[in-house]
């Protein structure tokens, strides 16, 4: 292949294949990711046939993750980020801990020093950026309390793999490797500091720079009224911090596209953004998934099985327990522990880079690589059943959280009342209106912390999920007069709808929506109103610019 059409022989290559194989794999009733996976094995150097340049793979692998991470960004304000730092940070330091220990003992085993146990265990510690995030995705979960915290936790995870990064060439040879090109001259501790004093340099021009300089600029290209304009730059800003990120201060360029996200999503403009980058944000991100699957040997099955196994149940079982125990020590409900603890039990594209490092420094056999990788491509695939074992355990805990959920909540004994689920940013401005006008109202809370917040305020509280059994029973719907249902998940409102109409099919409903399809469904059920922002919006604008211009509005 001529070298100047392997960027197009790679692009066309994978992303035909991932095609291909994505579809059979629907077909199959299996995740599409699977396909993907199993396309990049097909392109790559161990299986006959046409091979990929796996260079170019990767980089284009990373513009994925960069604009994945952007996206993420724009939907995680700093106050959701600053709220979860009390498990993110605790919990994600014992997980990679966890699976650093256990590496090291499995590896022990096997006849590896202890320091390149540790090597191997950090790999298997991190999970992949990619995976967690359509998987939250895939299932609604990105903008609810666990999907915040798993954000939260992996930020915190590339933020240490950073550092480890950093540092791993000034260990390499207290830990039985040799030094690398670019190990540290100076003292250990003075590295460490340098490094966390890069990264808090690099949040801190972000938050006081960025926060104001990057929505100026893109509202001023938005004003040009140019699209093609618009899109450009949203895309040379997710990309140009990345880039900058990680040359100037050292960070990774997913924590650096995240932090531009960021900056971005207290803009007007953020939801256009969001829009633009989307489609590229998919097609690269499937790129990644090719990029796995041509590094993984199929032979790795063959020569070490036991080993593979060992290796996919720390990956799998091992940080998925220390997760869930950790955000259970933390008092947050069984669906958080196990969506956090299910969301993790894979890992990705950091686990490679450090593998790569610890080869150059010789703290890795060259067969830890392809152990890797195999633990990797198989915890992917395996990671969408981790959901379905979890609702399982979920649906069997509901009835027994049912029967104890009088033990947390306000006794109350209202009627003609009105039943508010959630209580986040929409529902703590119906709680207020209720409120100031001296009407009665239980609210659904599905967080604990807000649960117990609302305890202390003495407001009527109910804790659980209201599309469960017996929440809604519990909070006196048979006795209600009104449900308002702001929570932003719509199977979770439709669920709690169909409920609240068996107990009471009377019951007046207003609920909060997202889209016309979902709007037009909601009110085929005899819903009394459904209401979509954007509609709300664009009727309080015209009807301000009508009474402004003399007419009255119809």
């Amino acid at each position: 292949m001529h070298e100047e059409t392997a960027l197009i022989a790679t692009i066309a290559g994978g992303l035909g294949l991932a095609f291909v194989f994505g579809l059979l794999a629907v077909r199959l009733r299996m995740p599409p990711l699977v396909g993907y996976l199993l396309a990049g094995v097909a392109v790559g150097p161990f299986t006959p046939g046409f091979v990929a340049d796996a260079g170019l793979a990767s980089q284009l692998a990373e513009i994925g993750v960069i604009l994945l991470m952007f996206g993420v960004g724009l939907h995680f304000s700093p106050e959701d980020l600053w709220a979860v730092r009390r498990i993110a940070i605790p919990g994600a330091l014992v997980q990679i801990a966890a699976a650093a220990v256990l590496g090291m003992f499995v590896s022990h085993l096997w006849g590896w020093p202890w320091g390149s146990g540790l090597v191997f265990g950090l790999c298997l510690s991190v999970a992949s950026t990619v995976v967690l995030l359509r998987a939250l995705e895939d299932r609604g979960a990105l903008e609810t309390g666990e999907g915040r915290i798993a954000v939260g936790w992996l930020i915190v995870e590339d933020v240490v793999t950073v550092l480890v990064l950093v540092l791993l060439p000034a260990l390499a040879v207290p830990l039985g490797g040799h030094a690398g090109e670019a190990a540290p001259t100076g003292s250990l501790a003075a590295e460490i500091a340098w490094t966390l004093a890069k990264v808090a340099a690099f949040i801190g021009a972000m938050f006081v720079v960025g926060r104001r300089a990057v929505p100026w600029l893109l509202e001023r290209v938005a004003r040009t009224g140019s699209r093609e304009l618009f899109t450009l730059g949203v895309l040379a800003t997710a990309l140009g911090i990345a880039v900058g990120a990680a040359s100037l201060f050292g960070v990774s360029f997913a924590l650096g596209a995240f932090f531009a996200g960021v900056v971005i999503s207290e803009s007007d403009l953020s939801t256009k953004a969001a829009s633009d980058a989307l489609p590229l944000q998919d097609a690269f991100a499937v790129l990644f998934f090719v990029a796995v699957g041509m590094l993984f040997d199929p032979m790795v099955l063959v020569h070490h099985p036991l080993k593979v196994v060992a290796v996919v149940l720390i990956i799998m079982i091992g940080k998925s327990l220390a997760a869930l125990a950790i955000v259970l020590a933390f008092g947050r409900p069984w669906k958080t522990a196990l969506t956090i603890s299910a969301s993790l039990a894979q890992i990705g594209e950091f686990s490679f880079i450090l593998a790569a490092l610890g080869l150059s420094l010789g703290l890795l056999p060259p067969e830890a690589q392809s152990l890797i990788v195999a633990g990797a491509l198989i915890s992917i695939t395996l990671n969408p059943l981790m959901f379905v074992a979890i609702a399982s355990i979920e649906s069997r805990l509901a009835t027994r959280r049912a029967a104890q959920v009088e033990d947390v909540v306000l006794p109350t004994h209202l009627r003609a009342h009105t039943v508010l689920i959630g209580h986040g940013r929409v529902g703590r401005r119906v709680a207020a209106a209720l409120g100031a006008h001296g009407l009665p109202y239980v609210v659904v809370e599905a967080d604990l912390d807000s649960a117990a917040g609302l305890l202390k305020q003495s407001i009527p509280v109910v804790y659980g999920d209201a599309s469960r059994p017996g929440v809604l029973e519990h909070a006196g719907i048979k006795d209600a007069r009104l449900l308002v249902v702001t929570a932003p998940d719509a199977f979770q409102a439709r669920a709690a709808i169909e409920l609240a109409r068996r107990i009471q099919p009377e019951i007046d409903i207003v609920v909060r929506t997202h889209s016309d399809s979902e709007r037009l469904y909601l009110e085929e059920k005899n819903v009394g109103k459904a209401v979509m922002g954007e509609h709300e919006l664009a009727e309080a604008m015209a009807r301000y610019a009508l009474e402004r211009l003399g007419t009255a509005p119809g």
